[in-house]
C-alpha cells in the first residue's frame, strides 16, 4: 500500500526503474525475436503479420515504456537532490504522471493477448493505420496506450520546470545548475512543446478509426501526409527528449571521475539550449522522399546538420574534461566514455543522411536502422546504464558489483557494435529495412548473422546487470554519503539513501560543483541556510492510482464501443479528480526530533 500511495519523488523514482525496466525487457525479447527471425534468408521462424506486430511494438515500447520511464526515473531520484529541494513541486501530480504512464503501457501491450497488437509500424503512417489496411484492434490500443501514458509523460514535464524554476536552494543560480539538471530542465520544456503534437495526432487517427473521421483516409479527402508532419514535429524533438538527459549523465560521471570540473560549462549549457531549440526546426528530414520539393529539402538538411555544432561543442567540452585529469574507470565511467565515440558514429552517418539527394538511396534501408539505433542505444542506453551505476547508491543505499558491471558493459557494449555497426553495409547493399524475409544469394547472409550473434550478446549484457541488481539487493544498505569519495554536487551530501525529506536544512549554495567547493575549503557538510525546525511533507494518496485505472478502463470502453464501460471509467476518473478538489489535505509535519530515522525504505 506504501509504493501505490506514494508521492515521494525518490519512490515514483524508483516505481519508474522498475516498469521501465520490466518494458525494456519485453522490448528487448521482441527485438531478440526480429533478429531471430532474420539470422538466415527465407526464415520462417516467425509469420509476416506477427513479424509486423513485433516490429511495431519493439520500436513503440523501446522509445516510449522504456526509454522514457527510465529517464524520468533517474531525473525523480536526482534532480530534486541536486537542486537542494525538499521534493518536486506537485507531488501528487508527479505520482498521477507515473499511475498514468503505467497503465497506458500496460494497455498497449494487453493487444498481444486480444488478438492482435498494433501493426503499422512504431510511426503508425497512415493509411497503413487506418480502419482499410488495420481492420483488428491493434491499432486503436497504439492510439489509446499512448494517449494515456502521454498524459504521464506531460504532467511530469511541466512539474519538472515548474521544480527547477521555483525550488532551487538559496544561491543555485541558473548558471550553477548541474549539467544533469540543466538538461531535465531543456527536456522538460520540449516535452511541454513536443507532446501536444502527438496528442493531436492520435485524437484525429482515433477519431478516424473510431468514428469513422477522416483526416487522414485520402478516398474521402483525407490527407495522408498530415499524419507524416504531425507525428514528425513530436518524433524529431522526442530524439532530443531521449538523448538530452543522457548528455546530462555523461556530464556529471566524466566530471566526478576525472576528478575534474566540466570543462566549458557555459557552452555546454548554451549548446544544450541550442539543440533544443533547433530540435523543432528538422522534422522534415524524416520526409524528404514524400516530395517537399527542393527548397523545403534544402532548408531542412541545413537545419539538420545545424544540430552538429552544439553537438560537436559537447563531445569537446568531454574530451577536455577528461583531458589531465586523473580517470578512474569504474562502471559508471566506462559506460560514459564508450558512449562519446558511440554517440559520435551515430551523429555522423545523422549528417550524411541529412544530405537531401542521398537520403534518398539511404531512406528505407537498414542504414536509417542503424544510424538511430547508434543514436539512441550507443547515446541513450549507455548514458541510462552510466547513470545508473553512478546514482545507484543514491538511490537504494547499496553499491553495484564492479565485476558483474564490467562484465555486463562488456558483453553489451561489443553486442551492441557487432548488431549495429554491420547495418550500415547492409543497407548499402540494398536491404531495405521492415522486411520479414530476404532471398538468399544478396550476399545479406553473414552479416545478419553477425547483427543477430550481436542482438544475443546484448541480451547476456542485460541478464548481467540483472544478476547484478539481484546479488546486491541482498547485501547491507550501508553505503556513505558520498561512495565515489569525488562527489561534486548536492546529492553526495546527505544519506543513501536519501532521507524522506532530503534535507534537514536547506543548504546555502555558494558555487558551481557546491559540495566539490566546500570540500575544497576543508568543510566535511554544506553550510545550512536556515535554522533546523519542523518539516512539511506531502500525505500519500491513492487517487493518482485509481485516476489511472478509470482511464485504462475508459480505454478499453471506446476500443470495443461498450459505452457503458467508457463512461463507467471516465466516472471513476472525474470522480477522483472532484474528492481531489474537494478534500483539503494539508499534509503533515516532521519535528526536528525524529529527523534520525526517516530513511526511504526501499
Amino acid at each position: 500500500m506504501d509504493w501505490l500511495t506514494t508521492v515521494d519523488h525518490k519512490k515514483i523514482g524508483i516505481l519508474y526503474l522498475i516498469s521501465g525496466g520490466f518494458f525494456f525487457l519485453v522490448g528487448g525479447l521482441e527485438a531478440l525475436l526480429i533478429r531471430i527471425q532474420l539470422w538466415k534468408p527465407l526464415n520462417d521462424f516467425v509469420g509476416a503479420d506477427t513479424y509486423n506486430e513485433l516490429l511495431t511494438m519493439h520500436g513503440t515500447t523501446m522509445i516510449f515504456l522504456a526509454a522514457m520511464p527510465l529517464l524520468f526515473a533517474l531525473m525523480n531520484a536526482i534532480v530534486p537532490l541536486q537542486i537542494g529541494a525538499r521534493d518536486v513541486a506537485f507531488p501528487f501530480v508527479n505520482a498521477l504522471g507515473f499511475w498514468t504512464f503505467f497503465f497506458g503501457g500496460v494497455l498497449l501491450n494487453v493487444s498481444w493477448f486480444t488478438g492482435g497488437a498494433p501493426d503499422a509500424g512504431w510511426t503508425s503512417y497512415a493509411p497503413l493505420s487506418t480502419t482499410t489496411f488495420s481492420s483488428d484492434h491493434g491499432v486503436d490500443y497504439y492510439v489509446l496506450g499512448l494517449q494515456i501514458a502521454g498524459i504521464g509523460t506531460l504532467v511530469g514535464g511541466i512539474n519538472f520546470l515548474a521544480t527547477i524554476i521555483n525550488m532551487r536552494a538559496p544561491g543555485m543560480s541558473f548558471m550553477r545548475m548541474p549539467m544533469f539538471t540543466w538538461t531535465a530542465f531543456i527536456t522538460s520544456a520540449l516535452i511541454l512543446f513536443a507532446f501536444p503534437a502527438l496528442t493531436v495526432g492520435l485524437v484525429a487517427l482515433m477519431f478516424d478509426r473510431l468514428f469513422s473521421g477522416n483526416f487522414f483516409e485520402v478516398s474521402n479527402g483525407g490527407n495522408a501526409v498530415l499524419w507524416e508532419h504531425i507525428f514528425w514535429i513530436f518524433g524529431h524533438p522526442e530524439v532530443y527528449i531521449l538523448i538530452l538527459p543522457a548528455f546530462g549523465v555523461i556530464s556529471e560521471v566524466i566530471s566526478t571521475f576525472s576528478r575534474k570540473r566540466l570543462f566549458g560549462y557555459s557552452s555546454m549549457v548554451f549548446a544544450t539550449v541550442l539543440i533544443g531549440f533547433l530540435g523543432f526546426m528538422v522534422w522534415a528530414h524524416h520526409m524528404f522522399t514524400v516530395g517537399l520539393g527542393p527548397v523545403a529539402n534544402a532548408l531542412f538538411s541545413i537545419a539538420t546538420m545545424l544540430i552538429a555544432v552544439p553537438t560537436g561543442i559537447k563531445i569537446f567540452n568531454w574530451l577536455f574534461t577528461m583531458w589531465g585529469g586523473s580517470i578512474r574507470y569504474t562502471t559508471a565511467n566506462l559506460f560514459a566514455v564508450g558512449f562519446v565515440p558511440t554517440f559520435v558514429m551515430g551523429g555522423v552517418t545523422g549528417v550524411m543522411l541529412a544530405a537531401a539527394p542521398a537520403d534518398f538511396q539511404y531512406h528505407d534501408s537498414y542504414f536509417v536502422v542503424a544510424h538511430f539505433h547508434y543514436v539512441i542505444v550507443g547515446g541513450l542506453i549507455l548514458g541510462i546504464f552510466s547513470g545508473l551505476f553512478y546514482w545507484w547508491p543514491k538511490m537504494f543505499g547499496r553499491m553495484l558489483h564492479e565485476g558483474w558491471g564490467k562484465l555486463c558493459f562488456w558483453t553489451f557494449f561489443i553486442g551492441f557494435h557487432l548488431t549495429f555497426f554491420v547495418q550500415h553495409f547492409l543497407g548499402l547493399m540494398g536491404m531495405p529495412r521492415r522486411v520479414w524475409q530476404y532471398l538468399d544469394g544478396l550476399g545479406f547472409n553473414n552479416l545478419n548473422l553477425i547483427s543477430t550473434i550481436g542482438a544475443m550478446l546484448m541480451g547476456l549484457g542485460t541478464v548481467f546487470f540483472i544478476i547484478n541488481v539481484i546479488i546486491t539487493a541482498f547485501k547491507p544498505r550501508d553505503a556513505a554519503n558520498d561512495p565515489w569519495e569525488d562527489g561534486r554536487t548536492l546529492e553526495w551530501t546527505i544519506s543513501s539513501p536519501a532521507p524522506e525529506y532530503n534535507f534537514a536544512q536547506t543548504p546555502l549554495v555558494r558555487g558551481y560543483d557546491a559540495y566539490w567547493k566546500e570540500k575544497m575549503e576543508g568543510k566535511k557538510a554544506m553550510t545550512p541556510a536556515e535554522p533546523l525546525g519542523p518539516i512539511h511533507m506531502p500525505s500519500p494518496s491513492i487517487l493518482p492510482f485509481v485516476m489511472s485505472v478509470g482511464l485504462f478502463i475508459a480505454g478499453f470502453g471506446l476500443m470495443y464501443h461498450w459505452h457503458i464501460v467508457t463512461i463507467a471509467g471516465l466516472g471513476i476518473t472525474l470522480l477522483c479528480m472532484f474528492l481531489r478538489s474537494v478534500y483539503d489535505d494539508h499534509g503533515f509535519h516532521i519535528e526536528p526530533d525524529e529527523l534520525q530515522d526517516k530513511g526511504v525504505k526501499g
